[in-house]
């Protein structure tokens, strides 16, 4: 039995591998930096093998939160919602132990915690809320245009502009809310996978409540995760695309969250998000503190620190397009 250690290695995308499959690959996706493989030769009895054969799991794109090593899948194969939430995940480094809650899959640090919670932001805890969560698609998240927000239609279409270069990769829909563009990406077909991940459980169960009248997107390349964006449940370098849509401000940490995004993506992946500005050059100097001051329990930032936010987690490529308070900005992964 022959068994390959690839801890420091990486192999860049190869359709046969990872994106010509619609339900994700079956068995192990390894990962190379260097041109040298580390290969040890063992011996197995035939009731080792036997054993082995019958306990072998699939090791999927998901990491532990806690160590971000990747987790061992044991359940039916594919990527999609019914076989991803039939499966069990377990870290093969910490042992720590990862379920789905029938709609979405929990890889937070304190999935699992009995007597455990932690206290968030209000703005996190806003969205929560189950009534936030229901009225975000029924009326909230239309009242954006009165910030020169150009609707959910005409975003989609500028991201997929930007995310041109990542067409057949992984997409992750960060703070996906319920799932408005994250059912669009998927729709699209132009990705292997599509990740929706939000923090709020009641923001995802508004998602599925979306997604479960419609085949087509039920049984798509698409899975709902329980995330916190500050600590991502992938690996380092195993995400191609990256959308925040409306969601920095509402960031407890924007930097802590653009630099857990910058080590998630590949080399050449691409990071796009949108946001309410806190000001821009139009706006009146001496209208600009009072702004401030009515939008602080939020993290407005300026289009010069959006980007030196971007620039400062080691993104590059930074561009935006801004209109009355919305921005929407790209940046790449070198």
């Amino acid at each position: 039995m022959v068994s390959i250690s690839a801890n420091n290695f990486k192999l860049h995308r190869h359709p046969s591998l990872f994106h010509n499959c619609k339900n994700g690959p079956h068995l192990f996706s390894l990962h190379f930096r260097s041109s040298k493989i580390r290969a040890t030769i063992s011996v197995a009895s035939d009731t080792e093998s036997a054993t082995q054969t019958k306990d072998t799991s699939e090791v999927d794109l998901f990491a532990c939160a806690v160590c971000y090593e990747p987790l061992i899948r044991k359940g039916p194969a594919g990527f999609n919602l019914p076989a991803i939430y039939r499966s069990g995940f377990k870290c093969k480094n910490c042992k720590k132990t990862y379920s789905s809650k029938n709609i979405y899959l929990d890889l937070t640090v304190t999935a699992g915690a009995k007597d455990y919670s932690e206290s968030r932001p209000v703005r996190t805890e806003l969205f929560r809320s189950p009534l936030v969560s229901f009225l975000y698609e029924r009326g909230w998240r239309q009242s954006f245009d009165r910030s020169g927000f150009p609707g959910p239609d005409e975003e989609f279409k500028m991201a997929q502009e930007y995310f041109k270069v990542a067409e057949g990769g992984v997409l992750v829909d960060v703070s996906c809310g319920s799932g408005l563009f994250s059912r669009k990406f998927a729709q699209s077909g132009a990705y292997s996978r599509v990740i929706a991940l939000d923090f709020s459980e009641n923001m995802l169960r508004q998602c599925y409540d979306f997604i479960k009248s419609d085949d087509s997107i039920l049984n798509s390349n698409l899975a709902l995760v329980r995330a916190d964006v500050s600590r991502l449940p992938f690996s380092s370098a195993s995400v191609d695309a990256v959308h925040a849509g409306a969601a920095l401000h509402c960031w407890s940490s924007p930097s802590n969250a653009i630099a857990e995004i910058n080590r998630v993506l590949r080399s050449g992946g691409v990071f796009v998000g949108t946001t309410f500005l806190r000001y821009t050059a139009s706006t009146p100097a001496i209208l600009r503190p009072l702004r401030q001051q009515l939008l602080q329990n939020y993290n407005y930032l300026t289009e010069e620190e959006i980007e030196d936010l971007c620039t400062s987690c080691g993104l590059i490529n930074y561009t935006s397009k801004v209109q009355q308070s919305f921005i929407m900005f790209s940046a790449q992964k070198p």
